[in-house]
């Protein structure tokens, strides 16, 4: 496969945007958790669901963003 194919554009556009999604979620998730003050270890689940959908939701827009900017060529 080329290395400048569309396929692996998306592919490393997903795999950033989950990675910083994942990321963002994590501390926004802790902060939330805390500043609600959800009790014991459903802490850790409230920030697990918050980081998975941080992660999916940003994977799926900077996947998204990379598609669209493969079909362009500058």
């Amino acid at each position: 496969m080329a290395r400048d194919s569309c396929l692996a554009r998306v592919t490393a556009g997903v795999a950033v945007g989950g990675g910083i999604g994942g990321a963002v979620g994590a501390v926004y998730g802790t902060y939330e958790a805390i500043r609600y003050k959800v009790p014991g270890l459903l802490k850790i689940r409230y920030i697990g669901q918050t980081t998975l959908g941080s992660a999916a939701v940003f994977g799926l827009f900077l996947g998204a963003g990379s598609l669209i900017h493969c079909g362009k060529s500058y």
